[in-house]
């Protein structure tokens, strides 16, 4: 299997063009970031738990069944062990490489009716890793688009998401989020509770920060203007932590339907949705 590396010598990248473009691994300062399976094959057969990868045209829960949105029939089918339609259509399809960092992908057209283009380009330099993500509607209709990046930094880390809102299940979720409190309140650096699964809004600069004390690397993750929502989920019989920029809250067409806040973009014949986030990582003097 291909395996494309990027790096600038402190942080190194590989990336999956035949499983989704997904990111496999992130090394900084000598240390594994991401929760990397020993075989680049494991992707394939159990996609949603490794490495990071990019959710379009929708992130988190939707419903799998037919659904009627913006005049056009969806019928999703269930993907996850929940019964629910999750994460887009593309986190482990082959894409086409660009060249220099950049791959793309065409997909839709089927239960999900409105043909589009995804596309991922990731560069290294300067201890950081740049990521944007794009969603291109190819329709000749208007068409709702989300988009998002769902890595796995692996544990034991401390955590600090600066946001003062929550919606504390993405399962299920009012229209407005609340006030942290509790588990759910991670301005602050420290351990993340188990089994917590939210989507954290109202979201700061930067968006979050995490430490691995064992080595005292640290990272910064900044998001666009276009990222309103950090969701994570921390399962107890997983050894990372999921922290994912996404472009909307959960249940996403149920939100669209309903004009509900943070639902999905409408984007125009032709018109895209770009999503930019920064990881950048700093070790401990010394480390």
């Amino acid at each position: 299997m291909r395996i494309d590396r990027f790096t600038d010598g402190d942080v190194e990248v590989e990336v999956l063009p035949e499983l989704g473009a997904r990111l496999h691994r992130v090394r900084a300062f000598g240390h594994e970031v991401l929760r990397t399976p020993p075989d680049p094959a494991t992707h394939a057969a159990d996609p949603f738990f490794w490495g990071g990868y990019v959710m379009t045209p929708w992130c988190n829960r939707v419903e799998p069944d037919a659904i009627e949105v913006g005049g056009r029939q969806l019928q999703l089918g269930a993907n996850f062990r929940d019964g629910t339609a999750i994460h887009g259509q593309v986190y482990v399809a082959p894409w086409t490489d660009e060249g220099d960092g950049s791959y793309s992908i065409r997909a839709g057209g089927d239960g999900w009716p409105w043909p589009y283009e995804a596309g991922a380009h990731y560069a290294v330099s300067g201890g950081t890793v740049a990521i944007e993500l794009r969603v291109t509607n190819l329709a000749d209709a208007p068409m709702p688009a989300g988009i998002g990046i769902h890595p796995w930094f692996l544990r034991p880390l401390e955590v600090a998401i600066h946001a003062d809102a929550v919606f504390p299940s993405n399962l299920a979720t009012e229209p407005d989020p609340d006030p942290v409190t509790g588990a759910f309140d991670l301005r602050r650096l420290a351990p993340m509770a188990d089994d917590l699964d939210g989507c954290w809004a109202r979201i700061g600069d930067p968006a979050v920060t995490i430490r691995w004390p064992e080595t005292g690397l640290t990272m910064i993750m900044r998001a666009g203007a276009t990222v309103p929502v950090i969701v994570a989920a921390s399962p107890h019989d997983v050894d990372a932590v999921a922290i994912e920029p996404q472009t909307h809250a959960p249940q996403a067409l149920r939100r669209t339907n309903g004009e509900e806040p943070l639902g999905l973009e409408w984007l125009a014949p032709g018109a895209s949705l770009v999503l930019d986030a920064a990881l950048a990582f700093e070790r401990a003097t010394g480390a």
